[in-house]
């Protein structure tokens, strides 16, 4: 059985949806799916735990709990049990390997992005492209992978989706618009709440104040503005930056590196 794919989402690219219903799918072994741009895979989990790698493009993994985007130097690991749904930003090839439900190399309950250096990704390369090696070779790049596994870190991706339906309106609209200046009082008056209970509303459910749910959301949209083009000032701006050097601190605050050597990674693989 395979999940429901459509091009015409009803979610569009929100993080904010919830699975209607949950189709359980077997992952025999590793897979590669081909996916065209805003291509969405509807809401799935598996009896393993799956870590999923777009080859090239860029994919958005939501949960119940936020979503992840992952571009080609990234990889999500999806536990087992776990519902998700994944969309294409742009043409891409997804990458997944399985590991039984007792072995968790990250040793984590959730979703988790995670660096994918040169080694790991050509191991599983080799892995995905490879399916006639006999049994000794894949046993070794196995164990590789998992040696690098238990070797990576994990990269601050998620974007939490808050429960609430007063947050709720306020981060659609900026989802629909991450370059919208105002203010939480102003988003209060716009969905009837005020600015304190707001405030409140915002820790308890995302664990952030709302300044850094918001810069958490424009840095979010900015990794898939980038990793499909767009300039570093481009994306600056519309994710609401008063300049690029702003953005460019933010940016390499929260990652560890500049958005253009980001963009210029994302466009090697």
């Amino acid at each position: 059985m395979h999940p429901r794919i459509s091009f015409a989402p009803r979610c569009g690219l929100s993080v904010f949806c919830r699975p209607v219903s949950v189709t359980r799918l077997a992952l025999p072994g590793p897979t590669l799916t081909s996916l065209t741009r805003r291509e969405r895979v509807e809401w799935h989990d598996h009896d393993v735990h799956q870590l999923i790698y777009p080859r090239s493009g860029v994919l958005q993994v939501s949960t119940g709990l936020g979503a992840w985007v992952v571009p080609p130097h990234r990889a999500v690991w999806v536990p087992a049990g776990v519902p998700h749904a994944h969309q294409a930003l742009g043409p891409t090839r997804m990458y997944n390997l399985v590991f039984d439900a007792a072995v968790n190399p990250l040793r984590v309950d959730q979703p988790t992005v995670v660096a994918v250096g040169p080694l790991l990704r050509e191991v599983i390369t080799a892995l995905i492209e490879d399916p006639d090696a006999d049994g000794q070779a894949r046993a070794n790049l196995e164990r590789v992978a998992l040696d690098q596994l238990r070797r990576v870190r994990a990269l601050p991706l998620h974007l939490p989706s808050p429960a609430d339906p007063r947050l709720r309106d306020i981060t659609e609209l900026l989802l629909a618009d991450p370059s919208d200046q105002r203010t939480l009082a102003e988003f209060g008056a716009a969905v009837g709440a005020g600015e304190r209970t707001l405030s409140r509303l915002f820790r308890e459910h995302t664990a952030m104040t709302f300044p850094q749910w918001r810069t958490q959301l424009r840095l979010h949209h900015s990794l898939g503005l980038l990793a499909t083009g767009a300039s570093v000032t481009s994306t600056a701006t519309a994710c609401g930056y008063s300049g690029t050097s702003a953005f460019v601190e933010s940016f390499r605050h929260a990652f560890g590196t500049t958005p253009g050597r980001y963009r210029r990674e994302a466009g090697q693989f």
